[in-house]
């Protein structure tokens, strides 16, 4: 019996549409990430692109399990001496660019290399509830539907 590997004429790319409000990071960005590689499809083929489009909407209004959103610090340096900076999850959330922490999550869980690249150009998130993409007539993904531990309130 031979495996059966998928031909990039073969691929179909859908579009999905997910609401990040109460959702949890990190149960989000893995699900997110499982659809950018195309693993929930029974054609999954590890060296092709075969995921999906992905627009996350209110990434700004995510929800942190515990006390991550006042624990967690986020460093980088600056490249000057003395130029370690900090900043929490909170901070991070309530300022300028919220929906980088989305975005950085499920980086951090695609491949590193040049097909993990062209996957991430799939990831389309925004801060709040609009987005440009209804063209492309995405699908509702109900991802606070899957699981109860999907979606936090408090």
């Amino acid at each position: 019996m031979k495996t059966y590997t998928i031909k990039a004429g073969e691929l179909d790319h859908r579009w999905h549409v997910v609401d990040a409000e109460g959702a949890v990071l990190g149960r989000l960005a893995s699900r997110v990430a499982q659809i950018i590689r195309g693993k929930h499809k029974p054609t999954f083929t590890p060296h092709i692109d075969c995921g999906d489009h992905i627009v996350v909407v209110n990434a700004e209004k995510v929800h942190l399990t515990g006390a991550k959103r006042t624990d967690k610090m986020l460093y980088w340096h600056t490249g000057y001496p003395g130029g370690l900076k900090s900043r929490t999850m909170g901070e991070r959330l309530a300022g300028r660019h919220p929906e980088r922490v989305l975005v950085k999550a499920v980086e951090r869980m695609i491949a590193r290399g040049p097909l993990g690249r062209r996957q991430m150009r799939k990831l389309h998130v925004y801060a709040g509830p609009n987005h440009p993409h209804e063209a492309q007539q995405p699908a509702v993904l109900d991802f606070a539907a899957m699981n109860p531990k999907n979606k936090r309130t408090a």
